[in-house]
């Protein structure tokens, strides 16, 4: 581990960030040019003093875990990505079409999304950035863990995370979902993660071997959804989606059309947030 190479090349991305580069505000007292330390910090999810440390040579070597979210906190390239990674003594991930590492390309334009749910997937179905009206509409995909991190997998083994969508409208998302899950497949390869959570969903799920055996292959989504949410009921919203060059990431923007029903329902949500008034079942 090269620290002071480490906290060097840190500090240099830090400062040539700006706030309104990662959807901040700067306040009309700012008085240091870049982001400030704490806001990386809180943009990765860690404490601030364990920044600090990183930046002054202090801390000890920090796992792979923490690299890849201090490189999507600095919106990190692919090679700069790699590069923190060998200064901070480990393996540069491997480039596959499921690498998790955040295309920075998708999270500028997520950062400016702030009125209406926007996410970003990868070809497994994984939650990589969320904004917060997609955490309210969709719930809160960042403690997912293991397999359950994809969506497919949930789908087909937890019969809650159904809930979202209209009962007729399931056996539709089964085969989208089972559809996209091949074509990552056919990208990655079996040796991949996708042939592991295949693997393992053939084995949990009569329902996906059946979707399985069909052959059906697609990257699209839906241009129009409805979504059932706990407290607001149903909201009919149209889906648009940015892919990257190799198909691997994309990002997902539900939007309602002007004064309808549905957008009334997305400003209420904005107020609520994740809060939940109904009684439990």
């Amino acid at each position: 581990m090269d620290r002071p190479a480490l906290a060097a090349f840190l500090r240099s991305r830090r400062e040539g960030l700006r706030p309104e580069d990662v959807g901040l505000s700067a306040g009309p007292r700012r008085r240091v040019n870049g982001l400030r330390r704490d806001e990386v910090a809180a943009l990765a999810g860690m404490s601030t003093d364990y920044y600090v440390r990183l930046e002054q040579s202090r801390s000890p070597q920090p796992s792979e875990q923490m690299l890849s979210a201090v490189a999507r906190a600095l919106r990190l390239t692919n090679d700069e990505r790699d590069y923190l990674y060998r200064l901070a003594g480990h393996n540069a991930p491997k480039r596959t079409p499921l690498d998790t590492h955040v295309a920075p390309q998708l999270m500028r334009v997520l950062d400016r999304l702030d009125d209406t749910p926007a996410l970003i997937l990868s070809s497994l179905g994984e939650t990589l950035e969320q904004n917060r009206l997609a955490a309210a509409l969709l719930g809160d995909h960042s403690g997912h863990t293991g397999f359950a991190r994809s969506s497919v997998y949930r789908w087909f083994t937890d019969p809650a995370d159904r809930d979202i969508y209209p009962p007729a409208d399931r056996d539709h998302h089964s085969r989208a979902q089972v559809a996209g899950l091949r074509a990552a497949y056919g990208a990655a390869g079996p040796d991949s993660r996708a042939g592991a959570l295949v693997r393992e969903l053939q084995r949990r799920s009569p329902e996906f071997r059946g979707i399985w055996g069909l052959q059906d292959v697609a990257t699209r989504f839906e241009d129009h959804k409805t979504l059932l949410h706990p407290e607001l009921g149903a909201i009919d919203l149209d889906c648009q989606a940015l892919f990257t060059e190799d198909q691997g990431q994309a990002l997902l923007v539900l939007t309602a059309a002007p004064r309808s029903d549905a957008a009334e329902k997305l400003a209420l949500l904005a107020v609520i947030g994740q809060q939940q008034f109904s009684a439990p079942v």
